[in-house]
């Protein structure tokens, strides 16, 4: 649990945790197709759940026990990679997804990962913004990577997730 205030707000707990059964899947899936052009199905979803023991997925809920963010990510060896991360509309741009992006860094840390790596749309500049507050740097472009609208992808990279 942790509290949170939103600007000009009353202060508000919140919970992160780590997804192990299928109960939030539903509201993932609807958040991620609020949130993004080529949404993960719930098959996907499901089957990362089920099948993949390097699939981590963390749901952020808030007072009302809703889940207003999600993260799913990939810990392979030493290396974090963070596959989707969205909050909901009506709650971005309040600190949500750094709280739960850095609750995830210190778990990854507990579980000897040094670096993060993700890809994020060129024209996204408000995560831009969120990955380099957190310490991540461009690396390299991925042109064409992303469809509908089709375009590059920038790839970043955190080093020393524990610092």
């Amino acid at each position: 649990m942790r509290s949170w205030r939103a600007t000009g707000e009353a202060e508000a707990t919140v919970r992160i945790e780590r997804v192990s059964d299928e109960s939030p899947i539903d509201a993932i899936v609807a958040l991620e197709a609020e949130s993004f052009t080529n949404p993960w199905s719930k098959d996907t979803l499901l089957w990362e759940l089920h099948n993949s023991d390097i699939t981590f997925i963390y749901v952020l809920r808030n007072d009302d026990d809703a889940v207003v963010a999600f993260c799913v990510c990939w810990m392979l060896f030493d290396e974090l990679h963070i596959n989707t991360v969205a909050v909901a509309p009506a709650f971005r741009r309040q600190g949500l997804a750094t709280a739960l992006l850095q609750h995830i860094f210190g778990d990854a840390a507990a579980r000897g990962v040094q670096r993060a790596t993700l890809e994020v749309r060129a024209s996204n500049s408000a995560a831009i913004q969120l990955y380099e507050r957190l310490g991540f740097r461009l690396t390299a472009t991925r042109h064409r990577y992303y469809t509908h609208p089709q375009e590059d992808a920038l790839i970043l990279w955190r080093e020393g997730l524990n610092a």
